[in-house]
């Protein structure tokens, strides 16, 4: 039986890993959730929608009560907070998923300088394996910490890989527009989620510099073995959840969309989550809502010789609580599907 705690359960991502936990069909049983603002409550009332399914309450967490009940923990935390709770977690022999930044940049002054704090724990990144299991399967499956990809970096690296890796395009020219839905901003209130201010309303934030910009140059540069930099603008769209990403990319030949589409089939044909759509067909976020997978589409620009590649994921699924349980599936030897082979939610 592997026992599952998760910190910080009363959070949006908190609710969907808990939805995909309580469905796992293997032997895995979820121990503890914490929370320091529902401590006591029962966790079907804060999550409605689990009412039924699990009977727990919240607790807070105990860093040195931990190594006779659980044997992975999953810090749902911000950044700076994680970094706190992981050397006690490793020393106590439990294995770490990690939802925060605090361990995906793997040069410790690249980290400081985008999240302007100091990093506590940089032994901790030379060990962290970072948890897109499309591009680092293997290494996760031994890991005892895993960072657990950002949303928006998923949503942009998976369309990108086939390009860079079969060598097709120009590295120096790479767009990257994404458009989320309002629940990446976290389940607490402010004046940028605000319904008034947000409803009917769109808006591009972080122009060059948010921060999930040095995450995904990192992993394309490790694709593509050099240094790669891209244009990334982020949007809020007035809906929940999701995220529908369109980059573009200059081709370094004349190339049919035929045929970047079977090459991108052939690229993914063994990864259950990645769907490649055919000619004509692009990604929609109500495909994937609620669900684990990435849906790609691509279309070349003959006129201007680019490819505009596009790629739907569930920020709280692929993005966050699926992409936990895809590594957790891989860490403790689950089939790696378990408890995520559900289809999108539809109306």
């Amino acid at each position: 039986m592997v026992k599952v705690g998760i910190v910080g359960a009363s959070s949006h991502t908190g609710n969907d890993l808990l939805r995909f936990l309580i469905s796992h069909p293997d032997d895995l049983a979820i121990e503890l959730v914490t929370s320091e603002t529902y401590a006591g409550q029962r966790v079907d009332r804060v999550h409605p929608n689990l009412r039924g399914f699990i009977e727990l309450e919240f607790e807070t967490l105990d860093l040195d009560g931990l190594i006779d009940r659980v044997d992975v923990m999953v810090l749902a935390v911000p950044h700076r907070a994680a970094m706190s709770y992981v050397p006690p977690m490793l020393e106590q022999g439990i294995r770490v998923i990690d939802f925060s930044a605090d361990y995906r940049l793997r040069d410790t002054k690249t980290y400081e300088a985008w999240y302007h704090v100091e990093h506590t724990h940089p032994e901790g990144i030379s060990r962290a394996v970072y948890g897109l299991p499309e591009l680092y399967r293997d290494s996760i499956r031994t890991a005892d910490l895993v960072a657990n990809p950002g949303c928006y970096p998923t949503g942009a690296i998976l369309p990108s890989i086939p390009l860079l890796d079969k060598d097709l395009i120009e590295r120096d020219s790479i767009i990257i527009d994404s458009k989320s839905g309002l629940s990446g901003a976290g389940s607490k209130p402010n004046e940028n989620t605000h319904f008034p201010i947000r409803d009917s309303n769109l808006t591009a934030y972080s122009i060059g510099t948010h921060r999930h910009t040095p995450e995904i140059e990192q992993e394309l540069s490790n694709v593509a073995g050099e240094t790669i930099r891209v244009t990334f603008t982020p949007h809020l769209v007035p809906m929940t959840r999701g995220i529908l990403s369109t980059l573009y990319f200059r081709l370094k030949q004349s190339i049919s969309t035929e045929t970047l589409l079977d090459i991108y089939s052939k690229f993914y044909e063994n990864e259950t989550f990645v769907r490649v759509l055919d000619k004509g067909e692009y990604p929609q976020t109500k495909a994937v809502a609620g669900s684990n997978f990435c849906d790609i589409g691509l279309e070349v620009d003959t006129r201007t010789n680019r490819v505009i590649v596009m790629s739907a994921i569930d920020n709280l699924g692929k993005g966050a609580s699926g992409a936990v349980v895809q590594n957790l599936n891989l860490m403790f030897g689950f089939a790696e599907t378990a408890g995520l082979k559900i289809p999108g939610v539809m109306p």
